[in-house]
Order: C-alpha cells, then structure tokens, then sequence
C-alpha cells in the first residue's frame, strides 16, 4: 500500500517506527487555531505513543476556562502554545496583556509547559513575565525563528538561557536553511545556541533525529540523547513502553 492511500496518523507512526522513536508529543497545528479535534483524536487512539499540545486565543475572554477544560477532558495535553512573530500578530498584541497573563497563569496553574512559537522580537517581552514568574517550564519553538529578527534581539533569545526553566527546540531548520535533511550549513549558528542553553536544555522537534548528531558531534552520545527525548521524558515524567 503506497503512503498516498494512508491516513495520516498512520504515516507519522510508520515514520517513527522507520526513525526509532519510542513516542512522541504532538505540536497542535496553528492553521487550526483553536480546533482540537485532530490532536484529540490521535491522543484517544494511540495514548500510549502520544502527548499533546494546545492553543487558544488569548483575545478570548473564555480561553483560561476552556484551557481547563480541555486538560480535564484529556490530561495527555501537557502544553499550551503561544504565537508571537511577526506575520502572526493576531494572536496577542504583548505578552504583558493581561488577557496573555491571563492565560499563561491558568497553564502553569494546571502545570503544563509553556510553548512558545516567538521571534526574537518577542524575547525581552518574554524575560519580563518570566521575571514575575520563574518556576514556568518554557519550550522556545523553532529556535525562536532566527531569520524573522536581527543580531541584537537574537542575542535577547540568548539571554533566555539564564532562566533554568527555559529550553530551546532544535527544529524549524528548515525556516532559514535549505540543506536538508541535516541543514549542516546552519551548524556555526546552532553550534551557539547548542553552547548557551546546554544539552540538559535542548529538545530535538522537527526532521530526523540524525539532526541532532549532525549539530552536536562534539558532544558525547549522552548528551545527545538528552536532547534526542530523554530531557522531555524528565520534563513529563514519561517512561516508554
């Protein structure tokens, strides 16, 4: 059977399998806003392969209520994403709103991981909430898309790392870099981002696991594992089957 006559989900499971992935947290997609039936659906068939993650429209007087009733509904949801970048301000203006605040709270509240798809535009912004709020367990999505910024407000990104609850997401890439699978054009770049937040706070998101040695062959096969999965099993407390 080719993968064209394939549902989707059984696609990424294949994949897995094909790549040695023992499970894996599935990023809600931002084209579908704040419809949750696709995660919902594929964490009720495969629960023991999958977490999951969510997003809501901070605008949305209601998005705190119906954040807790989403965990409620399915505890396997154990992140909220925000945008912020530019291109994709429609979703908060800052992230001292009050309605973002607002939000961000009832997350940590219900202890879930804050995602975070930022440029680095957004980064001082961020350092500010984090300032009032430490203990917040912080995903950067995508390397806080590098190329959607410059120099001075990527070296913000950076200064991120001195939060201990911040970690970075080794993926998108892709974004700015066209040589894939491995993207090793980008490695000068990631090579010092790798070296700011450490191997014990990096998490490998997108593309093949093989990235991760192609940008950290310099580090030992531990610490690559770290990044590989073994710091978001830390993170949910996740033993695989």
């Amino acid at each position: 059977m080719s993968k064209r006559g394939m549902e989707p989900l059984a696609v990424y499971m294949e994949h897995m399998r094909n790549e040695g992935i023992d499970g894996a947290i599935l990023v809600h997609p931002e084209p579908y806003g704040d419809d949750h039936r696709l995660v919902l659906d594929c964490l009720e068939r495969e629960p023991a392969l999958f977490f999951g993650t969510s997003l809501f429209y901070p605008k949305d007087d209601d998005a705190p209520q119906r954040l807790g009733d989403l965990v409620s509904e399915q505890p396997r949801i154990i992140a909220t994403r925000f945008h912020a970048h530019r291109g994709k301000e429609q979703y908060l203006d800052s992230f001292s709103d009050k309605s973002v605040l607002a939000l961000w709270q009832k997350a940590v509240e219900l202890g879930l991981i804050i995602e975070l798809h930022i440029g680095p535009n957004c980064a001082l912004q961020v350092a500010e909430v984090l300032r009032d709020q430490p203990d917040t367990v912080v995903l950067i999505d995508h390397l806080a898309e590098p190329h959607m910024g410059d120099a001075t407000e990527f070296a913000e990104v950076l200064d991120l790392a001195r939060f201990d609850n911040v970690y970075m997401k080794l993926s998108g890439l892709g974004h700015f870099s066209k040589d894939e699978p491995l993207y090793e054009s980008a490695r000068p770049f990631t090579r010092r981002v790798i070296a700011e937040f450490g191997p014990q706070r990096l998490v490998w998101g997108s593309g093949s696991p093989g990235i991760v040695d192609a940008h950290m062959e310099a580090y030992s096969e531990t610490d690559r594992a770290l990044v590989k999965g073994g710091n978001l099993a830390r993170l949910l407390g996740w033993v695989p089957t």
